[in-house]
């Protein structure tokens, strides 16, 4: 099994470093250049040219999963998996980080990376990570997926891939200008020809 692991592009919240949650913004023209640049990219590499896509059902990673589908030539099965959606953080899903520090002061401080699931109404790390699980465990040993996410997601899966503790997978780098290619019980981070770093949100 190989899985290539692709962020969604940039988008206007991210810029806006407001949290997305399960609510959505438009990719910016660089994240329309950034999928652009991971489907080119993706088109060129023999073993992924026929790979099926799977997509997280928000529109951003949508979005970016379109993109790179057309830049692949059109012809990818293009199928959704609710289970790849980004984390609820409940309450605070829409809002900056400014404006949760506001409502609970010292929360980044005392938390660190675990603070997105202490969040009212939101998911915790459990629940996130045993959907996550669930759908890994699915995936079998022969062929490649291209898997279209979110930071979050993507952080946790690389985290249960490498068997990571939680805080240290929540600590992993998550670059839009980049992809991740699971493979043999390792990550390998790929950096793509063209694609520009977006806003770290």
């Amino acid at each position: 099994m190989t899985i290539l692991l692709v962020r969604h592009g940039e988008t206007e919240w991210n810029v806006a470093r407001r949290n997305q949650g399960r609510l959505d913004s438009p990719l910016t023209e660089r994240g329309r250049a950034q999928a652009r640049a991971v489907g080119q990219w993706l088109a060129r590499l023999p073993q992924a040219a026929a790979a099926p896509i799977v997509s997280s059902p928000l529109g951003r990673a949508r979005a970016t999963a379109a993109i790179i589908r057309e830049q692949m030539g059109g012809t990818a099965a293009l199928t959704i998996d609710e289970r790849l959606r980004e984390l609820s953080i409940g309450d605070w899903d829409g809002l900056t980080y400014a404006e949760i520090a506001a409502l609970a002061p010292g929360l980044f401080a005392r938390e660190g990376p675990l603070w997105w699931f202490g969040a009212p109404g939101g998911e915790d790390y459990d629940t996130f990570s045993g959907r996550l699980a669930a759908w890994l465990g699915e995936q079998d040993e022969g062929g490649v997926r291209i898997v279209v996410t979110h930071g979050l997601v993507s952080r946790v899966l690389r985290g249960l891939y490498l068997r990571l503790p939680p805080a240290e997978a929540l600590a992993l780098p998550v670059p839009q200008h980049r992809l991740f290619r699971l493979a043999g019980s390792k990550v390998e981070t790929i950096r793509v020809p063209g694609a520009t770093p977006g806003r770290p949100g």
